[in-house]
């Protein structure tokens, strides 16, 4: 049976201050992300047991369960590897030239997933997520972990705008945590990301007409 686990940080509590503080993140890292962990193998459990028994009567309730917290944990397991203490502060490359392409601008786009985050109502994520389906980038929120999820986008950022994230440091201003954030951005993580989603084909062709030009030109594997 798959069994999820709690990925180690590549930092230190503490490399990520004074941004984000070491408590925090021990906190969110420890206790936060290992429930939705614990949350997804108790979930994957039922599941087999109701499968093993032939007894699907809860089986809304166990997918729902599921999709909660593999979706938290998926989500927080990107939010670490996007941070870093050595941030380069800009992207480079490809992926600058699609933030451009698609946001008109580094600064636009910066703008965009700040707002995003911040009007979120509850709690949720902002996402910079690249569509397989139009070859381009875009900003989504996402409601809890998985509500109202674009289905095609593949998160390649994300910011956490649940209040463990930041009201023990920054109380209710959260979109200065917001802010903070673009001080630790791992864009290295960020470029990678974008580079391997390009590869992706979801083999769905008349479904989209990107208007201006054609689309780029990927690599394509089934």
């Amino acid at each position: 049976m798959t069994k999820y686990v709690l990925p180690d940080l590549q930092y230190d509590y503490g490399a990520l201050e004074p941004e984000i503080s070491g408590r925090v993140m021990e906190l969110h890292h420890d206790k936060h992300h290992r429930a939705y962990v614990e949350g997804a193998n108790k979930a994957m459990e039922q599941l087999f047991d109701a499968r093993s028994r032939d007894d699907f009567a809860q089986i809304g309730s166990l997918e729902r369960a599921l999709a909660f917290n593999v979706s938290g944990h998926v989500l927080h397991s990107i939010f670490w590897q996007n941070l870093t203490p050595d941030s380069s502060g800009r992207p480079s490359g490809p992926l600058s030239a699609a933030l451009d392409r698609d946001f008109t601008s580094f600064e636009l786009f910066k703008q965009q997933m700040i707002k995003t985050a911040s009007t979120i109502m509850g709690s949720g994520w902002a996402a910079l997520v690249y569509d397989p389906l139009t070859r381009g980038l875009g900003t989504i929120q996402i409601h809890d972990h998985q509500s109202e999820v674009t289905q095609a986008g593949i998160p390649l950022l994300v910011i956490d705008a649940w209040e463990h994230a930041y009201y023990l440091q920054y109380q209710n201003e959260k979109a200065k945590f917001f802010e903070a954030l673009w001080s630790l951005w791992n864009w290295q993580d960020v470029e990678a990301r974008y580079e391997m989603v390009q590869r992706l084909d979801l083999g769905l062709p008349g479904t989209v007409e990107r208007a201006g030009a054609a689309s780029p030109e990927v690599p394509v594997t089934h």
